[in-house]
């Protein structure tokens, strides 16, 4: 069983014990604004277009702080970086509450809020994954970032399904805050951390630093390769921006938010605790790079199905076509966790502690503004065409861009970790 099971090894850490258990918490209040804030765009307009503006004003921040953040994590002590960043989410869903509370139904500043939120997360996210490596050693930062993203997932589950008892409870404005109730937790862990002072001989972070993590990763073919694959399939593949007026058109929820549409958010995060539990054999893949891509294509198949299903439900049909759209989800989030931990595991080795923080930016925003730019996207094609078309032909988009990219960058394919 320990062959199948995760490997639980990074655990033996203290600090980074701390931070894991401290994020099973914070990810859970995370995941009740990441339901909450599409769920009051939808209320106050009716309209999949405007949830998919959520992605333009997330995606901007995204851009321009997560490239910074990722220099000022390669110049600045991690902890005291991470600290000021949390300290700010927690701020901004306190403020999110306020206007939910007092009912301001302001969609512009939903998305202004949206838009400084994105702007800390941005600077946390590289941040938080760049102390990983000062924290475990090399042979386990597989393991860990596979343990770090089953909580992740974990919190993706028990958020969006808790948000769904709750908004018809007790009020989509308690959703925030509670979330910035939870920062609390990880404040607590990160000012339990040691100093983490940077390595490089660098001592600020403006363009050129900026630059030169673009020119360094430029050397790097494989990990250039696997975040074109991934902003391949987050952009085509990701429609979560959908699930709002699929949930209330499809499955009968009504348009204020309901069940269905928690188990819509939750279904793909299901699939990956599933695939993060039964996660022990991923350290025994050397071919890396070729799995990364073999997961990718079965990512967009399973978007395939999932938008196929949507096309043939109709509000009070056997629910058995709700759980068979979950399912295509569910799998889909199975097979996207076992590519980002090797993706991870693959920047985190593959790069040099003074260039970390800097490629750790561009990795989070290929991995949180590719899905934004798929909000977009999403929400532009189901206004056109309808939900069912926008997610499957989204997905038939992801196998044909992924083949594309294994046979321009062959080195992703021939990359394997050393026995």
């Amino acid at each position: 069983m320990n062959r199948i099971l995760a490997d639980t090894t990074p655990l033996q850490n203290r600090d980074y014990r701390r931070l894991w258990l401290t994020g099973i918490v914070t990810v859970i209040g995370g995941q009740l604004s990441i339901v909450a804030v599409p769920q009051q765009v939808y209320e106050i307009t009716r309209s999949s277009a405007y949830v998919g503006l959520t992605g333009v004003f997330a995606l901007a921040p995204l851009l321009v702080f997560g490239l910074w953040g990722g220099a000022l994590a390669d110049v600045m002590d991690r902890r005291t970086l991470l600290t000021l960043t949390t300290v700010g989410l927690g701020l901004t869903s306190v403020l999110f509450w306020i206007q939910a509370a007092l009912g301001m139904n302001n969609v512009w500043l939903v998305f202004g809020l949206l838009a400084v939120q994105q702007a800390f997360f941005a600077v946390n996210q590289p941040t938080r994954s760049a102390i990983i490596p000062r924290l475990i050693p090399v042979k386990q930062l597989a393991a860990a970032n596979s343990l770090n993203m089953t909580v992740v997932q974990f919190g993706a589950i028990a958020g969006p399904l808790l948000a769904g008892v709750m908004i018809p409870t007790v009020g989509l404005p308690t959703l925030y805050l509670v979330d910035s109730i939870a920062l609390l937790a990880t404040l607590w862990a990160v000012l339990r951390l040691p100093p983490i002072p940077p390595t490089g001989h660098s001592r600020r972070a403006g363009l050129r630093e900026v630059f030169d993590g673009f020119a360094y990763l430029a050397t790097q073919k494989v990990l250039l390769a696997s975040f074109v694959v991934d902003i391949i399939a987050m952009v085509f593949g990701m429609p979560r921006a959908l699930f709002p007026q699929i949930a209330n058109d499809t499955f009968g929820d009504p348009a204020t938010g309901g069940f269905a549409l928690g188990l819509l958010f939750a279904a793909m995060s299901a699939g990956a605790v599933v695939g993060g539990v039964f996660s022990g054999w991923l350290p025994r893949v050397h071919r890396q790079g070729r799995a990364v891509v073999v997961c990718i294509v079965l990512w967009g198949l399973a978007m395939v199905g999932f938008g196929v299903v949507v096309g043939v439900a109709a509000p009070g049909d056997s629910p058995i076509l709700l759980w068979a759209a979950l399912a295509f989800l569910a799998f889909g989030g199975a097979v996207d966790m076992i590519s980002a931990a090797f993706r991870s595991a693959m920047l985190q080795a593959v790069a040099t502690d003074e260039m970390r923080g800097r490629l750790q930016g561009v990795f989070i925003v290929v991995v949180a503004g590719g899905p934004r730019i798929g909000d977009v996207l999403h929400g532009a094609a189901a206004a056109a065409v309808g939900t069912s078309v926008a997610a499957a032909g989204g997905g038939v988009l992801v196998v044909i861009g992924v083949v594309i990219a294994a046979a321009a960058f062959p080195a992703l394919m021939r990359y394997r970790v050393s026995r």
